[in-house]
């Protein structure tokens, strides 16, 4: 690793991971050798791009400046070597695809399908709750509910569409009234979401051309769906998931569903990603299988 583009690349790396080790791993190279690099060009800029304790790493105030400076150029740099690449018969080549932790689940099938499909080609599959700026993190592709989805992206939808599932424990069912509509529901039992951008998710549920908004006043607020199950496995409350979260939970009886005739369908999961003047033949090709299976997918619901 030299102090050139692969040098760049290293500080772009720390500076999105905030740390050594987990930005070694991304490039794959030892924290020593990262450590070198990043010290060799220090020396060569004359200046301290990170603060670093046995704790933390940070960008100094020069770093910020210089990763500012840098992002653009380094993405312009990839995208001519991707260009180059995309001449190639076959594609090859990393993929970089960042995805909440339950559109990653929807998304794997299809990429251990495209590295069968593309032997040349690796995948960075990157699931995580908060809402990044792929462009800024280096990634190629998003994929997120589609009301989440920027406004200033392409966007892909998987075609298959989401339910939410109301549920809670049986002892909890057993101790309070069943509600039949969403007025009826004890707010101060509904165990609040957060989304990945902050903001506090509210339970809109639908019947009929009716809809409601309920905004949960539960004690307990939480962005972590496999937290939420344990929690209403454990009788804290009511929560509101993704259905494919808790079918289990459902089907065993650990878990009843509540108002399941004011959850219809909603729109999936959505691919997304920034215009692209020459895009690299894998992430054409990927993008295709995508297309292929949203379509199979969108006349298997409909055959239904």
């Amino acid at each position: 690793m030299d102090s050139g583009l692969k040098g760049l690349e290293a500080v772009l790396a720390i500076a999105r991971r905030g740390s050594f080790r987990a930005a070694a791993l991304d490039l794959g190279v030892s924290t020593t050798a990262l450590s070198h690099t990043i010290g060799r060009l220090e020396a060569t800029l004359g200046v301290r791009l990170f603060n670093r304790t046995t704790r933390s790493v940070s960008l100094s105030d020069a770093g910020h400046r210089f990763v500012e400076q840098i992002a653009p150029a380094v993405a312009e740099i990839r995208m001519a070597m991707e260009t180059a690449q995309s001449l190639r018969r076959t594609p090859s080549g990393l993929l970089r695809i960042n995805a909440s932790v339950q559109a990653g689940r929807e998304i794997a099938p299809q990429v251990m399908a495209f590295l069968r499909r593309f032997p040349d080609m690796q995948v960075d599959l990157v699931t995580e709750g908060r809402l990044v700026d792929i462009v800024a993190e280096g990634f190629d592709l998003g994929l997120r509910p589609a009301d989440l989805v920027p406004r200033d992206m392409i966007a892909l939808s998987l075609g298959s569409p989401q339910r939410y599932a109301v549920v809670a424990s049986p002892d909890w069912v057993a101790a309070n009234p069943m509600p039949l509509t969403p007025a009826d529901l004890p707010l101060q039992d509904c165990i609040r979401v957060r989304l990945p951008n902050g903001a506090l998710f509210p339970w809109q549920f639908e019947r009929g051309g009716e809809t409601v908004q309920v905004d949960a006043k539960g004690r307990l607020t939480l962005d972590e769906a496999l937290i939420a199950r344990t929690a209403v496995l454990d009788g804290a409350g009511i929560g509101f998931f993704i259905e494919q979260d808790v079918a289990d939970d459902i089907a065993a009886g650990r878990m009843v569903r509540l108002l399941e005739d004011w959850t219809p369908p909603r729109p999936g999961f959505s691919l997304y990603y920034p215009g692209r003047r020459n895009p690299s033949a894998g992430f054409t090709a990927f993008l295709s299988m995508v297309r292929e299976a949203a379509a199979r997918n969108a006349k298997d619901g409909g055959a239904r």
